[in-house]
């Protein structure tokens, strides 16, 4: 495999669910010895937390976790983004519509919720909300894992299934 896989994860605000995205999958590509074959990284849909870091909560379930987050600021996706990354994984239904906005439209495919990628298609629980970041984590964890295995098969979780976009 000589391509770079550009992944970019997007959630609303990017300060908890897509730097928590981002991060575990650099651990997991990391792990695999694939970290050259990738480039990871996450942005928001609102501009409402522009500049700030990961919130503090995602901070310690990452670190309770023994995921290592470097420093790290909340950016808005551009149009321009579309053509920069290969897969843009949003956490929600309300990120993928915003997504599409943004983007005009995903001629290529391109835009996938996190959960397609595992036995439980659905969104992301949004910790912001719930205040319940185990979950999230584990559901991140789970998504990650199934994205890694439809990426490159042979360096994955089998339990994994890869769902398409067609319940978006």
């Amino acid at each position: 495999m000589n391509k770079i896989n550009r992944i970019l994860f997007v959630c609303h605000g990017n300060i908890c669910r897509s730097p928590m995205a981002e991060f575990v999958m650099k651990q997991l590509v990391d792990e695999a010895d694939l970290a050259d074959k990738f480039y990871i990284y996450s942005k928001a849909t609102s501009t409402e937390e522009i500049g700030n870091p990961p919130y503090p909560p995602a901070r310690r379930k990452m670190q309770e976790m023994g995921i290592r987050m470097t420093p790290h600021q909340a950016s808005q996706i551009t149009r321009d983004d579309y053509a920069e990354y290969d897969y843009i994984i949003g956490m929600d239904s309300n990120n993928i519509r915003n997504m599409l906005r943004i983007f005009g439209s995903d001629p290529d495919c391109k835009i996938h919720k996190l959960r397609e990628y595992t036995a439980h298609p659905g969104d992301i629980a949004d910790p912001w909300y719930t205040d319940d970041f185990d979950t999230t984590y584990d559901q991140i964890l789970e998504g990650c894992k199934g994205l890694l295995k439809a990426i490159i098969p042979s360096h994955s979780n089998s339990m994994y299934t890869t769902y398409s976009d067609q319940d978006l």
